[in-house]
């Protein structure tokens, strides 16, 4: 009898062990996008940084500029990811077992690991934006 058991549930089992993987792989590409975008978009603007600079603002002033506006684009993606998962879920349904398709679990992890990701992502370049000499960002192209 458990043979048959794992015999009929084996196509399901294989099914959800690929989209976990796929649900990894998009996990950690999602991260290294989110820093990608956020530090080219910091290098980008060095230029604006180092002027800021020169004018008299802080480093906690341009940390704060940097972070709050990767934040907020995380926030925005975060949001848009959110409503095409649960305009996902009728597809997966027929897949999980003893999980909700919305587990606020799984929703919740997610959500608070990219926005911790997009946190480091914000915080690692602006960081480097602090410490731009005002001279070498006007020289700059």
């Amino acid at each position: 009898m458990e043979s048959v058991l794992t015999g009929s549930v084996a196509p399901r089992r294989f099914n959800m062990l690929l989209l976990s993987i796929f649900a990894a792989v998009a996990l950690v590409l999602a991260a290294v996008g989110i820093y990608g975008v956020i530090s080219y978009t910091v290098s980008q603007r060095t230029q604006e940084i180092g002027i800021r600079v020169a004018l008299g603002a802080r480093g906690s002033d341009v940390l704060r500029l940097v972070v709050g506006q990767g934040m907020r684009l995380a926030a925005i993606g975060l949001g848009i990811g959110l409503v095409g998962a649960f305009g996902v879920t009728r597809v997966v349904r027929s897949l999980l077992v003893g999980v909700t398709p919305t587990d606020p679990v799984s929703f919740g992890l997610i959500t608070v690991f990219l926005t911790g990701v997009a946190a480091l992502a914000s915080w690692l370049p602006a960081r480097r934006a602090t410490g731009v000499d005002p001279i070498v960002a006007l020289r700059r192209d």
